[in-house]
């Protein structure tokens, strides 16, 4: 019986590793997310406590509450807002993300890049670099 017990619990250990999301799959998560304007499943991906920084180390703010003021008026304000992936670039724990974001529809696209560093299963801290 004992021997039975480390077994399956073995086995859920293996399961509840294999269901743990890629790096790659929470910067997809988000961006997902972020087109439809869903605040709640953007910010599932993220740490409680991330910290977004204007590339390379302008710390713009931090924790997801804040995260979820600034997202929450901007997805509100901008009913047309879209990202599009131009390209991704998975190392290790890094995502890098090329983009192009509409805002409204008339204004010029933002040609913009942005840097995931995942630990622990969640998005710790964001890069932005944009062109403006």
């Amino acid at each position: 019986m004992k021997k039975l017990l480390s077994f399956c619990f073995l086995l859920c250990s293996f399961s509840l590793l294999a269901q743990k999301s890629s790096p790659s799959d929470l910067a997809e998560q988000q961006l997902q997310a972020y087109n439809k304007r869903d605040i709640e499943a953007f910010l599932a991906p993220y740490s409680d406590s991330v910290k977004v920084y204007e590339f390379p180390d302008k710390l713009m703010y931090k924790g997801k509450e804040t995260m979820r003021k600034s997202y929450a008026e901007m997805f509100k304000g901008f009913p047309e807002l879209n990202c599009t992936l131009k390209s991704r670039v998975v190392v290790g724990n890094t995502v890098i993300d090329e983009e192009q974001v509409l805002f409204k529809k008339g204004m010029p696209l933002i040609h913009a890049v942005a840097i995931y560093k995942i630990a622990l299963g969640k998005i710790q801290e964001v890069y932005f670099i944009s062109e403006r």
